[in-house]
């Protein structure tokens, strides 16, 4: 495992070790543009009284979801050949690659954190106990969905590829750009199937006092992330010699 998080570190970008700042600080770059776009438009935010820190709020879980389970998912197709290594099992490979978006993730939090509350904004929640929970179960659902998605690219690398076009559509669905309690029910409740948007939801009862709490199911979301992670490593060792072959 620590020759794979290694190589991912060397390989990922430039060709270097430090090409791993680029990790944080690219998901970095995607919430600064979309803060800066909503704050430069002016309009008042659709909930609070800080633009950026409702944003923040929703693009902190969302973002983490999206970057480890998307590497996560397909660290084994560009890791392929470490597996004609006996010491390299897949597990090693995908959870290697866990770790190091994790930490990547874990610094980006850190970094908005600062920017934000140099921008003389508030970026501390009342509730840090419930913000840390959703933060980790967040990370679990990442963990979970990328572990099966990994697996299954083994099999059929393409994937890959339309698990990039889903993440897009869980992205859209996820209530970052918008308060999903307000929603009339029957829109509130299907779009709340997706675990993405409760985790949005639990983040913001965290920062706002006032939020409604009616789609926050910390439950669902851990029967996700739980779900999804025992399907994949029960895949994976049912299948481990087919995936090898392959």
């Amino acid at each position: 495992m620590t020759a794979v998080i290694l190589r991912d570190m060397r390989t990922r970008f430039f060709n270097h070790g430090l090409g791993f700042i680029v990790v944080p600080l690219w998901p970095l770059v995607h919430m600064g543009v979309l803060i800066l776009m909503h704050t430069v438009s002016g309009g008042l935010p659709p909930y609070g009284d800080s633009t950026a820190v409702f944003y923040a709020t929703g693009l902190v879980p969302t973002l983490t979801f999206m970057y480890v389970s998307r590497f996560m998912g397909y660290s084994l197709v560009v890791n392929r050949a470490m597996l004609a290594f006996p010491e390299v099992q897949v597990f090693d490979v995908m959870i290697g690659r866990a770790f190091l978006e994790i930490i990547g993730a874990c610094i980006m939090l850190f970094l908005i954190v600062a920017i934000l509350w140099a921008l003389k904004e508030n970026p501390f929640p009342f509730d840090l106990e419930r913000a840390v929970c959703c933060y980790l179960a967040t990370i679990l659902l990442a963990i979970g969905c990328g572990t099966v998605i990994g697996i299954a690219s083994m099999f059929m690398p393409v994937i890959v590829t339309v698990y990039a076009l889903v993440i897009i559509l869980l992205y859209i669905s996820s209530g970052t750009m918008f308060v999903a309690s307000n929603l009339p029910d029957p829109l509130a409740h299907a779009l709340a199937y997706n675990p993405l948007l409760v985790c949005v939801e639990w983040m913001r009862t965290a920062f706002y006092e006032t939020y409604s709490d009616k789609l926050v199911s910390p439950e669902y979301v851990l029967a996700w992330g739980i779900g999804a992670l025992f399907l994949g490593l029960l895949v994976e060792r049912v299948f481990r010699r087919q995936l090898l072959e392959a």
